[in-house]
């Protein structure tokens, strides 16, 4: 049995397009950037990604948002649910969960870092350091697995706190 959920809808245009972009760009183009762009040529570099990024992205998220319209479903059902009888598509939708997983502990990783470094420079572990300095407080951090875990599991409840508060709140 399928549950229909009321539908979501962003209030503006622009809201949108931020969110599209927030998404389509992601914490790794955010994160990496500034050192790609200074190392291999500043602006040659921008243009070329910006060219890429329209000329692959664009039809690829395109694809995305009519796959979602059509099927009104998640992930899981929407190709199920398009598929022509007798092809196979749909395990395409369980490959996609399984890469939503992945990119997930990925990005949970990252946070415990982030908020790691956030609790440093609020505790002053962080004050009077050179750049280099810095680098070797990120090296002990992955090299102490007890701490890379505590931060993992306050990332993990944090959200799972954050998320359920959102869905009380829905």
């Amino acid at each position: 049995m399928e549950i229909k959920q009321k539908r979501e809808s962003l209030k503006s245009r622009l809201g949108f397009i931020l969110l599209s972009a927030g998404c389509a760009i992601g914490l790794g183009n955010v994160w990496r950037f500034p050192y790609i762009t200074g190392k291999y040529g500043g602006a040659a570099f921008v243009l070329l990604y910006i060219f890429f990024l329209i000329t692959l992205g664009l039809p690829i998220m395109v694809m995305e948002f009519s796959v979602g319209r059509a099927s009104q479903g998640s992930i899981l059902t929407a190709f199920k649910k398009l598929e022509p009888p007798g092809s196979h598509w749909h395990i395409f939708g369980k490959i996609m969960m399984a890469g939503n997983y992945l990119l997930m502990m990925y990005y949970t990783v990252i946070t415990g870092w982030m908020l790691a470094y956030c609790w440093y420079f609020a505790t002053g572990k962080m004050d009077g350091l050179t750049p280099e300095q810095i680098g070797g407080v990120f090296t002990g951090l992955l090299a102490n697995p007890m701490e890379l875990t505590f931060w993992l599991v306050v990332t993990v409840v944090l959200c799972s706190a954050i998320a359920t508060l959102a869905c009380r709140l829905v």
